[in-house]
């Protein structure tokens, strides 16, 4: 070689190490880049555990072991009865990137098991002292493959059933620096015991056992009913208050339970969903929940609900978040949808389905006899009040009265009668016992006591009456003899110059005056009595506070709230026996009778066995 050809390679050379010393960009060496990636897979002691039995459901396992040492930093194992691996795969499994669930691009975007990386088992390793013990069914003895820190100490043959057992000890032995950053052992179990609980809810047909240091925490056996499993995990006390989900629509199937209103909670951590049977964290499906309990949830209060979502592999991105809690779905109106409609369904059908109590029978005096009630016509409504103008004693309750017509049955003038077999029972036909406080009605069924909120009960049919009238444009109102003047400040004059042509839908009829001074005409038939100016600002300020964002409709739901609490009956009102009779009676035809528009509910209920168990009668 020439002189001159030694000299350009000494050349390059001096430039390529020159290079190599002054770059700020370097190739990071595999340990290095498993635990960062173990960083991202392994949070704590739970996301292992998670990761693990996750494996194990996407290998068909039907049993699901899972031992804890001191809330994970001991040892986690976790052992299935699933397919196994063969020596190869065992051995691939512990490369980064390697996985049996994607092939193609077009798999990444169809996913259809709960893990998919292919970094969980290398990550989990190089952070730990790791075991893996499998064997699958084309086997005669399985593998075991041990990995210290990343690094592989020994790979053999041993004695195993077909399935899989990971084990995971020392957790950030050398990492030190993670390891201070782990909570007590209370804490990090805690973390544990609501990810097994979260899977184990979504898979009813596959036994799930925990134990900690040794002794069992939890053994969740193989159901083929749902509801068997979501009892055992949320409580037996909420068994009969569960209501059914079904929905199916086009490619969007969701089925599942939710709460009644009368079992909720002060957070949301009695929420469950599940994609796909992968329990996931989502906001559109959080909200469109809240959205089905519209109107009878109060502020603070939140539901209890395990929904199953099934879509198509292709219209669901699982691959958005790095512990896969997130989804992001292709058509989330339809799933939105969907939930809201599914939930809502439900509990109007708990609403409509009343309670079932058993035979009784009863005498009852004449006096307290219920008419028969039929609906008026409007022009009715004001000859009767024109006529027969409601007496003193009436009270407020002639605001709702109008709307049916007492008519007496001859088959009831008997002194004393026997009332017939009860098989079905809804409010107009409970035994009235009386007022409480003059707050509440107290009524017998067949198997208890219930206690109806008079004001909550008549604003639910207020609210309910109005709208109907609204939607079929039947609103009827009452000219003021001496028209009343609302001064407001400039934003909340703005807001009802923008209300005012759907207030006069309402029958409240208003208009500007000058400035941002309005003058009030006429309101509604039902608030003829009312004070009406605290009425109106106060929807103006619920405008403002909810604003037109979510569109007119709701801002008109809000101010038919409104009307109806203003002119619904009070606490501390004393009511007649034919007044509470048909309290009782309208309350039967509304479509969501047990709450009232605010959410609060209109009745509860005080079973026979609940009293005997107050009075010590029975343990």
């Amino acid at each position: 070689m020439s002189e001159f050809h030694l000299s350009l390679v000494t050349i390059y050379l001096l430039l390529y190490f020159r290079v190599s010393i002054m770059s700020k960009i370097k190739i990071l060496p595999e340990i290095l880049s498993n635990k960062i990636a173990a960083g991202e897979v392994v949070e704590r002691p739970a996301s292992i555990v998670k990761e693990l039995v996750e494996n194990a459901l996407d290998a068909n396992s039907s049993r699901i072991m899972i031992e804890v040492k001191k809330g994970g930093r001991s040892l986690i194992r976790v052992s299935d009865n699933g397919v196994g691996m063969s020596r190869d795969d065992a051995m691939l499994s512990m490369e980064r990137y390697a996985t049996s669930k994607i092939y193609t691009d077009g798999d990444l975007f169809a996913i259809n098991t709960l893990g998919f990386r292919g970094e969980a088992l290398p990550s989990i390793a190089a952070v730990s002292k790791f075991c893996l013990v499998t064997r699958d069914e084309t086997s005669s003895s399985g593998t075991e493959v041990i990995v210290h820190g990343g690094t592989i100490k020994k790979v053999s043959e041993i004695g195993a059933p077909q399935g899989t057992m990971v084990t995971a000890e020392g957790l950030f032995f050398n990492m030190p620096a993670r390891r201070k950053f782990l909570k007590t052992v209370t804490t990090e179990m805690g973390h544990i015991v609501d990810a097994i609980t979260k899977i184990a809810l979504g898979w009813s047909d596959v036994q799930f056992r925990l134990t900690h240091n040794e002794k069992l925490v939890k053994n969740w056996p193989a159901t083929g009913d749902s509801v068997d499993r979501i009892v055992d995990v949320l409580g037996i006390d909420i068994k009969d208050d569960l209501c059914k989900i079904k929905f199916s629509a086009d490619d969007l199937s969701i089925t599942g339970w939710i709460s009644s209103v009368r079992n909720t909670r002060r957070t949301s951590r009695g929420i469950y969903v599940y994609v796909n049977g992968r329990v996931v964290r989502d906001r559109i499906i959080q909200h469109a929940l809240f959205e089905g309990y519209s109107g009878r949830l109060v502020k603070g209060q939140f539901p209890l609900a395990v929904l199953f979502i099934h879509v198509p592999y292709d219209q669901v991105d699982v691959n958005v978040h790095p512990a896969k809690h997130e989804v992001r779905f292709a058509h989330q109106k339809n799933v939105h949808e969907g939930v809201r409609r599914s939930v809502a369904e439900a509990l109007q059908h708990a609403d409509q389905s009343g309670w079932t109590v058993s035979k009784v029978r009863t005498n009852l005096l004449s006096v307290e006899q219920p008419g028969i009630f039929e609906p008026m016509a409007d022009f009715e409504i004001f000859e009767k009040q024109r006529k027969d103008p409601p007496s003193r004693e009436m009270g407020t309750l002639a605001s709702f009265r109008p709307a049916f017509s007492l008519k007496k049955d001859s088959s009831l003038a008997q002194t004393t009668v026997q009332a017939p077999l009860w098989e079905k029972k809804r409010f107009g036909d409970l035994r009235v016992i009386g007022q409480f406080r003059d707050m509440y009605i107290l009524c017998e069924s067949g198997d208890g006591l219930i206690l109806i909120d008079q004001h909550a009960a008549h604003e639910r049919i207020l609210f309910e009456q109005l709208k109907n009238r609204f939607q079929k444009r039947r609103m009827t109102s009452q000219k003021l003899l001496i028209p009343e003047t609302i001064d407001l400040g400039y934003r909340e004059a703005k807001i009802l110059e923008r209300l005012i042509p759907n207030l006069n839908d309402l029958g409240l009829e208003i208009a500007p005056f000058g400035g941002d001074t309005f003058v009030v005409k006429a309101v509604p038939l039902l608030l003829k009595n009312k004070e009406i100016k605290p009425l109106v600002i106060e929807m103006v300020e619920k405008t403002a506070e909810i604003g037109f964002s979510f569109g007119m409709e709701t801002v008109l739901d809000q101010c038919l709230e409104l009307m109806a609490c203003h002119g619904a009956i009070r606490a501390n009102q004393r009511l007649s026996d034919k007044e509470i009779r048909e309290l009782l009676h309208q309350l039967d035809t509304c479509d969501q009778p047990s709450n009232c528009p605010h959410g609060r509910p209109t009745w509860i209920r005080w079973s026979f066995k609940d009293l005997e168990k107050l009075f010590k009668r029975i343990v």
